[in-house]
C-alpha cells in the first residue's frame, strides 16, 4: 500500500491462465466445479442462510454518517454466481445484493479489483467461494458491505515487497460500515486488506491472513478519522503490517493471534503499529515467536491489556496516553489471552457448513478421515487409500488430522479422483516421512529400492491432488556414507493431471520425482502455493510440470558443502519439460554454487530433450552466472534450457552460456501452454 493515491494501472499484456479447482476446498469434502465444466453460466437464485442474514458488531455496528449499522444485502435478492461476469454484475449494481460465491473464480485481468457498490453482503457457499488472482474495491462513499467466508488469494507477481503491483485482496478508499469476516486472505502481490483514505467503521473478524509481505495496512491520511475493530484474526507467515495503524481515531485491537512461524522464509518484521497520532487499545492477544511485536510511534496512544508474548523479541511498546473505551461505542466480551491459539485456529477462516446451493456438489463427494490418535475412520494414511475403491467414479478427499505419520503411501494407478488434505491450520501440521534410499536392500530380500522406489509417497493415480501438508524422505546421508545410491525421493509422481497445491515436499538429493506411467503417455502436474527443498537434481523427471507461485530452497549438503542441481529434466522430444514460474529460488548457501539445472539422458538414451524454462522469478545469489551444466557426457546446448525476465542476484544477461527467450518464444511458453488445454 502506498501513501499517494494510485491512479490508472499500466499492466503489460498477458495471457492468463485460469486457475479452477484448488486443494484447499477438499479439506471440507467439497469440490468445486466453476463453468468451465459446464455449471450454469448465469447466476441462479439464492436460498440466503443466516451466514448471508448476520448483522456486523465492533464499529461496523455503530449507527453514523446516516448508516444504522452493517448489514449488507440483506432484505434484498440472492444470488448465486459461479462466474466473474456474473459477479461483478451483481457486486457493482445499485441495488442490495446477497451474492453467494458458489465456485472459483479467477480474476480477468490478473490483479483486477471488483468495485463494490453499497449495500452488499458477499459471502462463500461454504469453503467453495474462491476469488483467485485478484479482489474487492470499496470506493469513496460506498458503505453497508459484507465481505464474507471467502478464499481470496494469489495475486502474487513474484516480487515479495512489491511495489509495482497494487493487487490487494480487499482494498477500501473512503468506505464506510463495513464488515470483513471468516475469510482466508493470503499470497497477494501487495496487501491483504488496504483501508484507506478516511474509511472508518469497520470491523474485521475471524480473518486467516498469511503468506503476504504485508498483512493489513489502515489509514494514511493526516486525518484522524478512521473507527475500527479487530479481533479474532489469525495473522501468520506475514512480514509486516500486522497491522500498521496509521491517524486511525479509534482502533480496538482483541483476541488476536499473531504468530511468526518457525523454519519458513518469512521473518516478521514487527507485528501491531501504532503510527502518527493513533489512539489503539490492544487486549488480551496472544503473539507467538513475533519480532517487535507490539510498537508505537512518539507521536500515538497504545494502551495494552492482557496480552501474552510467547518466544518474542524486540520492541514492545505502550504509552502514550490514554486511549479510548470501546464500550462507549459497542458491546463485546473478551475470551481469555490464553485460549486464543486454539480459538482463533479453529473458528478463523471459510467455514464448511454449506449453504443450499452447494448440497448436490458435495453429495458426490466421498471424504474418509485419518488420524494416528485414533480419532478418524483410519490411523494411517495407507489404510485410506487401501480403503478406496478400485475405479473409483468421483473424488475421495482423504482428509489428514495433524500429526507425524512415519509410514510410506502409495496411490495406485487404478484409484483416480483421489486427494490427501492435512486439515491442520499449517502445511506443517500434517506431515509424511520416511527414510529410504535407493541404495538400501529392501526388507524382503529382493534388491535395492532403486530411485522410484525409494519415494515417502508416490502419486501413480490420474487426477490426483495432496495439500496442505509435507512430505519428507530424511534419509540420513551422513550416517550413511558407505551406501552406493543415495537418491532419497520424497514425493514421485506417475499420472496425468496431478495438483500439488499448499506443500512442502522437502529432502535432499531427487526430491520430487515427476514422471509419466510410460515414456509414450502424457504427465503434467501443476505445483502452486508450495516450498519445494533439496540441493541435488531435486526437481526431476519426463513429466510435464509447471512450479508456479512457490519457492524453491536450496539445501547444503550432509557435509555442510554448498553445491548442487534444482532440476534434471528428461523430457521426451516434442513434449515441454519443466516450467518454473513466478516463483523464488532462494536458500542458506554460498553464493555462485548451484546450477538451475541439467539434461538427464537416462541410460544414455539419445533419443530424449531435456527442456527447463525459468521465468519470471527471482533467484538469489546462490545461483551460477553460467546456470546450466552438462550430465552424462551429453551438452545442455543441444537440448532446451532458457529463462525469461527472471530479477535478483542470480539472474543474468543473456550470453552463449546463458540463453533468455524471446518475446516471441516467451509467449508460446507459459503456463497455459505448459498444461495444454487442462485447468487445474
Amino acid at each position: 500500500m502506498s501513501s499517494t493515491r494510485r491512479t490508472a494501472r499500466h499492466r503489460r499484456p498477458q495471457r492468463v491462465l485460469a486457475i479452477g479447482v484448488p486443494l484447499a476446498l477438499a479439506a471440507s469434502g467439497v469440490v468445486a466445479y466453476g463453468s468451465a465444466f459446464g455449471l450454469g453460466e448465469r447466476a441462479a437464485a439464492a436460498e440466503p442462510s443466516a451466514w448471508a442474514t448476520a448483522a456486523a458488531d465492533g464499529f461496523a455496528s455503530v449507527n453514523a454518517l446516516g448508516q444504522n449499522g452493517t448489514y449488507g444485502g440483506r432484505g434484498g435478492r440472492s444470488v448465486t454466481v459461479r462466474t466473474l461476469a456474473d459477479l461483478e454484475k451483481y457486486a457493482t449494481a445499485p441495488e442490495p445484493y446477497v451474492i453467494v460465491v458458489a465456485g472459483t473464480i479467477d480474476m480477468a485481468p490478473v490483479g483486477k479489483e471488483i468495485k463494490v457498490a453499497s449495500d452488499k453482503t458477499i459471502i462463500g457457499s461454504g469453503t467453495l467461494g474462491h476469488i483467485v488472482g485478484g479482489g474487492f474495491f470499496l470506493g469513496q462513499g460506498v458503505h453497508n458491505v459484507i465481505i464474507r467466508n471467502l478464499t481470496i488469494r494469489d495475486s502474487y507477481q513474484g516480487v515479495w515487497n512489491d511495489k509495482e503491483h497494487d493487487f490487494d485482496a480487499i482494498q477500501m478508499d473512503g468506505a464506510h460500515h463495513v464488515w470483513i469476516d471468516h475469510n482466508d486472505l493470503r499470497h497477494t502481490a501487495d496487501g491483504l486488506i488496504d483501508v484507506r483514505k478516511d474509511s472508518t467503521y469497520v470491523t474485521v473478524s475471524w480473518n486467516r491472513l498469511s503468506n503476504a509481505n504485508k498483512a493489513f495496512g489502515i489509514g494514511w491520511t493526516d486525518n484522524l478519522v478512521t473507527d475500527i475493530t479487530i479481533h479474532h484474526n489469525w495473522i501468520r507467515e506475514t512480514e509486516q503490517r500486522n497491522p500498521s495503524t496509521d491517524n486511525a481515531a479509534h482502533a480496538h485491537l482483541y483476541n488476536n493471534f499473531m504468530e511468526d512461524t518457525p523454519g519458513t522464509a518469512v521473518k516478521s518484521s514487527y507485528g501491531n503499529y501504532a503510527r502518527g497520532r493513533t489512539r489503539m487499545l490492544l487486549e488480551n492477544s496472544y503473539f507467538q515467536g513475533m519480532g517487535n511485536p507490539v510498537i508505537r510511534d512518539a507521536t500515538a496512544t497504545l494502551v495494552q491489556r492482557g496480552n501474552v508474548f510467547s518466544g518474542t523479541s524486540g520492541r514492545n511498546e505502550s504509552g502514550g496516553g490514554t486511549a479510548f473505551d470501546p464500550k462507549t461505542y459497542y458491546g463485546y466480551t473478551l475470551d481469555a489471552a490464553g485460549k486464543v491459539p486454539a480459538l482463533v485456529k479453529s473458528g478463523a477462516g471459510p467455514r464448511s457448513s454449506l449453504g443450499t446451493a452447494a448440497q448436490g456438489i458435495a453429495a458426490a463427494t466421498r471424504t474418509l478421515t485419518v488420524a494416528k490418535d485414533g480419532t478418524g475412520q483410519y490411523k494411517t494414511v495407507q489404510a485410506a487409500v487401501d480403503a478406496v475403491p478400485a475405479g473409483n467414479p468421483s473424488r475421495v478427499v482423504i482428509s489428514v488430522k495433524p500429526g507425524t505419520y512415519r509410514e510410506t503411501v502409495n496411490v495406485p494407478a487404478n484409484k483416480p479422483h483421489v486427494t490427501i488434505q492435512g486439515s491442520g491450520a499449517s502445511r506443517k501440521d500434517t506431515v509424511i516421512v520416511y527414510g529410504n534410499a535407493a541404495g538400501m536392500q529392501k526388507p524382503d530380500g529382493s534388491g535395492t529400492y532403486g530411485t522410484p522406489g525409494s519415494t515417502t509417497v508416490a502419486i501413480r493415480s490420474d487426477d490426483s491432488r495432496l495439500g496442505n501438508l509435507t512430505v519428507s524422505n530424511d534419509f540420513d546421508e551422513a550416517a550413511n556414507q558407505s551406501l552406493d545410491g543415495h537418491q532419497a525421493v520424497a514425493l514421485l509422481t506417475t499420472a496425468d493431471k496431478i495438483v500439488l497445491d499448499g506443500v512442502i515436499v522437502t529432502g535432499d538429493q531427487d526430491t520430487l520425482e515427476l514422471e509419466t506411467a510410460a515414456k509414450d503417455e502424457p504427465g503434467r502436474v501443476y505445483v502452486t502455493n508450495s516450498y519445494i527443498v533439496g540441493n541435488v537434481d531435486f526437481i526431476f523427471g519426463r513429466a510435464t510440470a509447471v512450479i508456479d507461485q512457490s519457492v524453491i530452497t536450496l539445501k547444503k549438503r550432509w557435509n555442510g558443502t554448498s553445491a548442487g542441481y534444482v532440476t534434471a529434466p528428461s523430457t521426451p522430444a516434442g513434449r515441454n519439460g519443466i516450467l518454473i514460474n513466478r516463483s523464488t529460488v532462494n536458500g542458506d548457501v554460498d553464493a555462485s554454487s548451484f546450477h538451475l539445472g541439467r539434461n538427464w539422458h537416462p541410460g544414455g538414451d539419445k533419443t530424449v530433450d531435456p527442456q527447463a524454462t525459468v521465468r519470471n522469478s527471482t533467484l538469489s545469489g546462490a545461483i551460477k552466472r553460467t546456470p546450466w551444466t552438462d550430465m552424462g557426457g551429453f551438452s545442455w546446448k543441444d537440448d532446451r534450457f532458457a529463462e525469461y525476465m527472471n530479477v535478483g542476484p542470480g539472474a543474468g544477461p543473456k550470453s552463449t552460456d546463458r540463453p533468455h527467450l524471446t518475446d516471441p518464444q516467451a509467449a508460446s511458453q507459459e503456463v497455459s501452454d505448459w498444461l495444454g488445454g487442462w485447468t487445474p
